[in-house]
């Protein structure tokens, strides 16, 4: 997206609307514990021992492709938990002040989680840095929505309640429908369906095919399930403009 948005080939103004669909890695974990174990623990029994999960690391080269997008060390030992709470918060957002918005806390909450360490579902510690996260980007990206900016007491108790939780689940039932069993994977204008393992110049490809084309043919399949309406979507995620502003900053 960066790339097809600093280098425009058409006077056409592309705009990106990110839908993040929530996918569960580990389903049957305890919702009511802040975590389960480490994700050392749980990738090293996933793969049948140590031998096992080296043989996966050098074969997907998950450091490389995590360099590549700018993330220098992964936290080997973050705490793996239960991930309903930060989806339905995620959907919550986008939703409420914009995807652009919920797009920045997707971004800090990878930092939160795979950098930092820390668990998904320690709800405290999740609402602070949420709370952070939606202030600094309401006030850098001069949103004009109506909504009031949400406490930390107030995201606490949201994350603590069931809000959204029937819209992830119909989500995920979806995802099972589809047969998307893994991440990550990508859907363009609701049918070309991408591999998390494509490289950049597979989607800058893409890309292009519908910035020449000039038009967007197809829609999100996951808004009416994650029940986000067509003005929140039409207002995107990205655009040349945010990404200037980002560039600035």
């Amino acid at each position: 997206m960066r790339h097809v948005l600093s280098n425009p080939i058409s006077n056409i103004q592309m705009e990106f609307a990110v839908l993040r669909v929530p996918f569960f890695l580990e389903p049957h974990y305890d919702e009511s514990k802040p975590f389960i174990e480490s994700n050392r623990d749980r990738l090293i029994k996933k793969w049948g021992g140590k031998k096992g999960w080296e043989q996966q690391k050098n074969r997907h080269d998950l450091k490389g492709r995590g360099e590549a997008a700018g993330i220098p060390h992964f936290n080997l030992d973050r705490l793996a938990s239960n991930s309903m709470a930060s989806h339905r918060l995620i959907q919550h957002v986008g939703k409420r002040y914009g995807l652009d918005i919920s797009e920045a806390l997707y971004d800090r909450l990878n930092v939160y989680y795979f950098v930092e360490g820390h668990a998904l579902n320690d709800k405290p510690r999740l609402a602070s840095v949420a709370a952070e996260s939606i202030s600094q980007s309401l006030a850098k990206n001069n949103n004009n929505t109506s909504q009031a900016l949400m406490s930390e007491k107030e995201i606490l108790e949201f994350l603590n309640g069931n809000e959204g939780r029937l819209e992830i689940e119909n989500a995920l039932r979806a995802l099972n429908q589809l047969g998307v069993h893994g991440i990550p994977k990508f859907i363009v204008e609701g049918s070309t369906v991408i591999d998390g393992a494509a490289g950049p110049d597979t989607f800058v490809r893409i890309f292009r095919e519908i910035e020449q084309r000039g038009k967007v043919e197809g829609t999100a399949i996951f808004k009416d399930i994650l029940g986000v309406d067509e003005e929140t979507l039409s207002r995107g995620s990205y655009s040349r403009e945010s990404l200037l502003m980002e560039d600035a900053s």
